[in-house]
């Protein structure tokens, strides 16, 4: 069978782009390895009606309505390889074999690759973070540390005293210039300059090498992300964001490649589930036009 599309990746915004081709009685295939970026995260905020619930079940409720519709198959494995065909495209799994179909829409989302500091990796979602919107008024206006990565970190110094007050702490990766360092200190944003030696305690308590420790209820970073090789293998172009490669896209979110589109974090250099909804419903729409015009 060939399908209208594939959509690789079953998080939010491959659900929503399946749901918008679902609707338009497309056949649609969805492939889903289960790796949703925030699945280390106990609750998801920001996105209007589903404030304060639980990543799965959103998901699951996402997958449940999604389902409904006769048109649309779900598999539950990983996609390795993704290539052009005469007419469409093919994708192969790791355990299921092949399948084909016109359109493909990469959702794959990313990988955070996280600063290699001890205690950090096992709170990744629970008490070190990446977006405050997400997760910043959780913390009630408590002591808010900023691990830097990069010269970025300014972004979330000068954000997060909104949310409490705020510490960066610079960890030898940069150093603030005069200018900087006067807008810390008009936001009220402590600076602190040891390098880092590990995260502990029950919250998110922060400890330099020199000994001194930082009690901190929250800790926000930056990560290194990491988007799958299909969008290579397909010669998909990328763009340079912030924290790694994304895919580029035009209005109707096809990349480069004629016949494949993408959305949420792939496509775009920001993590929220309100915006990989969005932009689901724009790459479903932009692959069911694409259809009607060229077959």
């Amino acid at each position: 069978m060939v399908h209208d599309v594939i959509i690789v990746g079953g998080s939010y915004a491959g659900l929503s782009a399946g749901l918008q081709l679902a609707r338009a009685r497309r056949t649609v295939l969805v492939i889903d390895a289960g790796q949703r970026r925030n699945r280390f995260a106990a609750t998801s905020h920001g996105f209007l009606g589903q404030d304060g619930q639980a990543p799965e079940a959103i998901a699951a409720e996402g997958r449940s309505q999604l389902m409904e519709y006769p048109s649309v198959t779900w598999v539950q494995d990983f996609v390795r390889v993704a290539s052009a065909q005469p007419h469409g495209f093919s994708v192969h799994t790791e355990c299921s074999g092949e399948f084909k179909a016109k359109r493909l829409i990469l959702a794959t989302g990313v990988v955070d690759e996280l600063p290699a500091i001890e205690g950090l990796a096992e709170r990744w979602g629970t008490r070190v973070f990446h977006c405050p919107y997400c997760h910043g008024y959780e913390l009630d206006q408590g002591r808010i540390g900023v691990l830097a990565t990069s010269a970025l970190a300014m972004h979330h110094a000068l954000m997060l005293p909104d949310w409490g007050a705020t510490t960066l702490f610079t960890d030898g990766v940069f150093t603030p210039d005069a200018e900087q360092q006067a807008q810390l200190q008009r936001r009220g944003v402590s600076v602190e300059s040891g390098r880092v030696r590990c995260i502990q305690g029950e919250r998110a308590d922060l400890q330099l090498h020199d000994g001194r420790v930082f009690a901190l209820d929250g800790i926000f970073t930056m990560s290194r992300t990491r988007i799958s090789a299909l969008a290579q293998q397909l010669g998909c172009e990328l763009a340079e964001g912030p924290t790694g490669p994304y895919l580029h896209t035009n209005e109707t979110r096809q990349t480069s490649v004629a016949g494949v589109f993408a959305c949420g974090d792939t496509s775009l250099a920001a993590g929220s589930v309100a915006l990989a909804v969005a932009e689901g419903v724009r790459a479903g729409v932009g692959a069911h036009f694409s259809l009607i015009s060229q077959g």
